[in-house]
């Protein structure tokens, strides 16, 4: 049997040993495991948009695969399956996995509530499968956990998550609900407030109010809200109340700020939830969870950073693959940097929007040439956008680059995917993928990328 790895996100290795180790764990299967490896899988020379995991022995698995997927929704990290062909959307998976690098130390929010809305939406399509919450820390994991923290763990263990990567978390305190007046009580002893807007639960007789803003730049977007009061509800639902549950002071100005068939309308059309003064749209659930992603400007950007981990000594100090999970910044201490959205927050609330920090999709470095690479990932039809976006790293640069490798030249570049020309790239842009997997490579694209594609190219032969 073959074990396949779906995943929207530039798969790691330290997160494929723990999905290895669980389950194995779950099966009782002894396995030798060593120096796990992710090698893209080419044939006659060209990329096979799949990957296989090295390092690993057992006689019950024959193969890790991994595939790059995507979602229309509120999608988890990982969807894992047992197959001997790959997985499709009728397939039931072993596990669906969350995976964050985020703590409560960093942010209450993010860490816990920003991602419940998955493990909600998930259960729609695969109804009791095993959901797991992975916490793959790049910092120290805070000593005393926030409250915050606490009401979201027991929130997730109420609808069956597992927790894994968080230390203490067997703690009584950590407890699944075991009654709607418990979960209310917690949630209203929290000195909480949210934007203004202080998370309350008041229990009628007939209804629930879920006091939450869920408004952002004047319509329903705010993430961490709308996976709070998804999670509550499901919560809600879960411990037997089956009558209203209302969300109360959301802020939302007009019937149009809420949207047609964003997230939190899919998952309050399945969980009835209701908003004050106005409509929840009935919509028709979304006929498919996930896909293959063939088109996302990602796919070129992971397979170079793939690569270049896998076949020379180059290595990565940041990544944010298409707007996927933000990476920490590396520095050349081996520190780890939470990278900053803004270079003065103050000033970007009051209006200035220069003060965005633009962040580029992969930094790698070459210590063997003294240079670390900016690199734009673009679409083939965006070239000349990927390009002009080039110009916008200074500030990047400058906060993190310069001050942290300065002995370094730094050089920009666009990396490309979606062609179907087998013209190579010449200028700014230094290596395109196909759509047929084809790698085409610029005569003045850096060594370390003409390294690396040769050793991968040697290895398939």
């Amino acid at each position: 049997m073959n074990l396949w790895i779906l995943t929207e996100e530039r798969p790691k290795k330290e997160v494929i040993v723990t999905i290895l180790e669980k389950y194995l764990q779950d099966r009782h299967i002894s396995c030798f495991v060593d120096n796990i490896r992710i090698i893209p899988i080419l044939n006659n020379n060209m990329f096979t948009f799949q990957y296989e995991v090295n390092g690993f022995k057992t006689p019950k698995i024959k193969h890790i695969y991994i595939k790059i997927m995507s979602g229309k929704s509120s999608f988890v990290d990982y969807l894992v399956f047992e197959s001997v062909i790959p997985p499709i959307e009728s397939m039931t998976p072993l596990y669906a996995i969350e995976e964050t690098k985020t703590d409560d130390k960093e942010s209450r929010n993010t860490g816990v509530y920003q991602r419940c809305s998955k493990f909600v939406y998930v259960d729609f399509f695969y109804h009791n499968i095993p959901k797991i919450m992975l916490y793959s820390l790049q910092v120290d994991q805070k000593e005393e956990a926030t409250l915050t923290y606490v009401f979201g763990t027991k929130m997730l263990k109420t609808l069956g998550v597992e927790i894994l990567g968080k230390k203490g978390i067997d703690d009584k305190k950590y407890n699944a609900f075991i009654s709607i007046d418990e979960l209310i009580k917690l949630k209203n002893s929290m000195p909480e407030t949210r934007n203004g807007v202080s998370v309350k639960l008041i229990k009628n007789q007939n209804s629930i109010e879920i006091s939450a803003k869920l408004e952002k730049s004047g319509k329903l977007g705010s993430d961490p809200s709308i996976g709070m009061t998804t999670i509550m509800s499901a919560c809600l639902r879960k411990l037997g109340w089956s009558k209203d549950i209302i969300i109360t002071k959301h802020n939302l100005p007009t019937q149009q700020s809420v949207g047609k068939n964003n997230k939190f309308i899919q998952i309050a059309n399945k969980l009835d939830i209701k908003l004050q003064g106005l409509k929840i749209p009935k919509v028709n659930q979304h006929i498919s969870y996930w896909k293959y992603d063939y088109t996302g400007e990602k796919i070129g950007t992971i397979f170079l950073d793939i690569v270049v981990d896998e076949f020379s000594n180059g290595f990565t100090i940041y990544h944010q693959h298409a707007g996927c999970e933000r990476g920490y910044f590396l520095t050349s201490k081996g520190e780890k940097l939470a990278v900053e959205k803004y270079t003065d927050r103050t000033k970007y609330k009051a209006g200035d929007k220069s003060q965005i920090v633009a962040l580029p999709d992969l930094v790698l470095k070459d210590g063997e040439e003294k240079l670390i690479i900016n690199i734009e990932g673009e679409m083939y039809k965006n070239a000349e956008a990927g390009v002009t976006q080039l110009d916008g790293f200074d500030a990047f640069e400058e906060l993190y680059i310069s001050n942290y490798y300065p002995d370094y030249d730094i050089e920009r570049t666009v990396v490309l995917y979606g062609s179907e020309d087998t013209q190579k790239p010449i200028g700014k842009i230094s290596f395109i993928l196909t759509t047929q997997g084809k790698i085409l490579i610029s005569v003045t694209a850096p060594i370390l990328f003409k390294k690396s594609f040769d050793n991968i190219l040697n290895y398939w032969k």
